[in-house]
This record gives C-alpha cells, structure tokens and sequence, in this order.
C-alpha cells in the first residue's frame, strides 16, 4: 500500500484541515445513504514537446481538490471544488445529503484492504531537471534526423504525473494510493518524391522515466515511428469488401477495447443498453476467446492498486472460452446488480464521479503460430496499428482506422496498403474469430480511453488473430 504517512502530510497536516473533524462531516453527510465516499486529490504535471528543432511547449500543473458523493439507490448527488479545506467540504456536505435525505439507507461496507504495491513511490517529476528534459528531446530529435535524409519533420513529446488520492468513507475506513506514470512519443514525417507519410511510437506506464529514458529504448522508438513512416510511403490504396483479416498482436487490441470491452462495463449492462446485457452464460465469441480485466500488473499504464472506490483491483475474466461470465463493476453498479464490485470504479480527476471503466484488457493467448494464422488467411488485409475509432455500444457497431496495413496474397504479407477501416460489429467479430496466436503482447503504454467526457490511462492488448469475415472500407475494389 502506498505511504499513507506521506498521504497524510499531503491532506491534513499541509492543508490544516484535522482529520477526526473531516471523519465526522464525512459521516455525518452519509448516515443514511446506501454508499458514498470523500475522494481527496492532489496531482502534479508535466508535459514537454519538442517540434520543428525547437522546444514547442511546456506546461507544469498542481492540482488539488475532492469530490464528496453520496448515494441512494440510483440516485446519487456529487459536489466537488478545487480547494482542500473543512468549510468547503462541509459546504458539500450539505449538497449531497439532499440526495438521501428521508432515504435510511445503511452505508455499505467498506472496500477490503490490500497490501499489494504495483507500482514504486517515486515522483518522476522530481528525477531530472529541466535541462536535462529538454537536452533528452534534443538528442532525441537529432538522432531521428540523422537517421533517414527523408524525414522532414520530428515531434518528441514527454509526460509526467505523480498522484496521491485518499478516499475517506463514513464508517472512518480510509484507503490511499500514490500513482506515477509517464510516457514518451515520438512521432515523424517522411518525404519522398513529393508524398509525405508519417508513423509514430510511444511507450511509458507507472514507472520512473529512466527505464523510457534509457538510449536502447528511446532510439528502438525513434526506429519504429521511422520504420511505418517508410512503410506507409510505399503504401498502395487499400482494398475494399468484405474479406478475411489478420489482427497484429499487442495495439491492435484497441479495437477489442473498443467493440468489447466497453460493452462489458456494469453500467451499461445494468441499464440494459449495451448488446451484452443479461447474456451471462451464454456463448457471445468463438471458442477459444477468452477476455480479461487485470488492474493488478505491475507498473502497466492500466493499473491501479485502489480504483477510485478504495476497492483493490483484481483480474477480472470477462469472457472465458467464448462464453460471458462477468462484467467490469464499480460500487453502485455491482450493488444494484446483485454482483461485487471488481475493483473497476474509475474517475479523471476529483471533479468526476466514478464509474466502470476499463483498466488492463486483453485477450489470452492461443496456440496458433502466427505464420500458420496468416497461410490459413489466403487472401485478406493484415492490419497491425490503429488510429481512432468509433463505437456505439447499443449496436455494438464500431469503425476503426489503420495506421499500418498491408495486403495478405497467397497466404503471405505483400504490399503495404493505405487508407484500410474495419468495419463491423463487435459482438458478431467475436464470433468470426478462427485462429487465436500464441503470440500475446501487451501495447507499450499509450492507451488513453474517453467514457462520458472523462479521460483515464487504460492499457491493451491480444494474440495475432484471424478473424474469417470483415468489411474493410478502402478506394480500391477487392
């Protein structure tokens, strides 16, 4: 568990604010309500971005706030202000209480206690100097502009964040977390007879910057946006129709993020909006898919030793061997739909309720040798990164751009192709699944997800798949 020491210094003993005084405002704000909880923030940041031979930008923030909610069946009331003292946690007191009030609700336990520790207690913020920063994203630039006479344009970004929450229930239950996580982009353009492509590549998680700063590492980087920035100039339009394809293992898992994982979140199922309500048992993917939540791996961009509740993460399978066995759940979700919380509940910042969110989601691996999945494809799109995508969890619907793809001819990767979407719907995907890899990879440490306008550091991933039946949208006919 994190320094709850260093937890304490931070909210009580630097803001003034007495600790048995705030236990009995919480309290008394939640007698009566079935849930609820004090959500204590403070969080530092950076971000450094170097474009066009220059230092573009750099921004350095403090933050600090609660969230004080309470909750009464469906109903729940939230107050929230950007400032750590009694009298305006009292002032948000008195707000929610009107959500319960004449409720006689009984409090809900409070979360177990966990003494696992995925990540180090080290702020990444205070590891290197300015200088050394921006000396970083210089060598950096320098070294991606010796290495191809083609590259016309080199973007480095560079982000930190060290968080400390505490989360404060009305029973005087306390749980504290303190959370690192950094992450280095390196984007570049290439041109050649006058066509210009670009290709990028990240990396970072809740870590220390040394092991992202580390030459070997930054340059494998560099060598990797450079690679599908050359690729992608010799790219050809892309095919269009309805055709086999080949998912890359490792970032392409964001589309199974996208067109599953959301749909498996409790809310929806819990209100019946999303395609995979009230099928629990029942078989929603190919044989052999098998889908898992995990919170608890170590230093992954994804995890979290709390969620946002106090509830410790776990490893949630949400698919097994095809068949749906469980939903990603927060407190009032799992309460209402009769299932325990999973560690799940997740919020942007202390200006945000919680609710179920992703954090680590991948599929297990098969036992499929990549090359046998590719020589079973024939014909076909191998798609390897993606770009955006669009989902709407009622239908299940979603479109996804690729980034790097390339045509499958014979059972074998030829041309790169441009311009490729998948088009489908994620439900009916899982069921098209033919081939599973053995060659299960997590992304680098990039993934981003957006849920009801609050943003939260996610991770991905999945074995190269073979996926019998796809629309791919393209400019050429297939």
């Amino acid at each position: 568990m994190a320094d709850m020491a260093r937890i304490e210094d931070l909210f009580f003993t630097r803001t003034g604010m007495d600790r048995q005084r705030v236990d009995g405002i919480v309290s008394d704000a939640l007698t009566g309500a079935d849930d609820g909880e004090l959500f204590l923030e403070y969080c530092q940041s950076e971000s450094l971005v170097w474009d066009d031979g220059k230092l573009r930008s750099a921004s350095f923030d403090t933050t600090q706030g609660f969230g004080l909610r309470s909750i009464a069946g469906e109903a729940t009331g939230y107050a929230h202000a950007a400032e750590l003292s009694e009298a305006a946690i009292k002032r948000a007191a008195s707000a929610v209480q009107a959500v319960h009030s004449g409720h006689g609700g009984t409090l809900d336990l409070s979360p177990a206690r966990t003494n696992q520790a995925l990540y180090g207690e080290i702020n990444p913020l205070a590891e290197m100097s300015f200088d050394a920063k921006v000396k970083l994203l210089e060598d950096i630039d320098a070294y991606a502009r010796g290495r191809d006479e083609r590259i016309r344009q080199v973007s480095v970004s560079l982000y930190g964040e060290w968080q400390a929450v505490e989360i404060l229930r009305g029973d005087g239950e306390r749980a504290g977390d303190i959370r690192p996580l950094v992450r280095l982009n390196v984007s570049i353009v290439a041109e050649e007879d006058g066509r210009m492509e670009a290709g990028s590549d990240g990396a970072g998680g809740r870590a220390a910057y040394d092991q992202w700063i580390d030459p070997a590492n930054w340059q494998a980087q560099v060598d990797e946006a450079l690679r599908q920035a050359l690729v992608n100039l010799d790219a050809v339009p892309a095919p269009a129709g309805e055709m086999k394809v080949v998912l890359g293992p490792g970032w392409p898992g964001v589309l199974l993020h996208e067109a599953v994982g959301h749909g498996l979140e409790g809310d929806f199922n819990r209100k019946g909006t999303s395609t995979f309500a009230g099928q629990i048992g029942e078989r929603v993917a190919s044989p052999g898919v098998t889908i898992v939540d995990d919170g608890t791996m170590t230093d992954r961009r994804g995890s979290l030793t709390i969620d946002d509740e106090g509830t410790p993460t776990s490893a949630t399978t949400l698919i097994e061997d095809g068949v749906l066995t469980g939903y990603m759940q927060d407190r009032q979700n799992a309460r209402l739909m009769g299932a325990k919380p999973t560690g799940n509940g997740r919020r942007q910042s202390f200006g945000h309720e919680p609710m179920p969110r992703m954090t680590n989601t991948f599929m297990l691996a098969g036992d499929k040798d990549p090359e046998e999945i590719l020589a079973a494809a024939g014909d076909g799109v191998y798609a390897v990164q993606f770009g955006g995508g669009q989902v709407d969890i009622t239908s299940g619907k979603f479109v996804f751009s690729c980034t790097e793809a390339y045509k499958i001819e014979g059972g074998k990767v030829t041309t790169p192709i441009k311009g490729a979407t998948l088009i489908g719907n994620g439900p009916e995907v899982m069921q098209q699944v033919s081939m599973i890899g053995n060659d299960l990879a997590l992304d680098h440490g990039i993934g981003t997800c957006g849920k009801a306008g609050q943003s939260v550091p996610v991770g991905v991933g999945q074995p190269s798949l073979l996926i019998d039946r796809i629309t791919v949208g393209g400019t050429e006919a297939a």
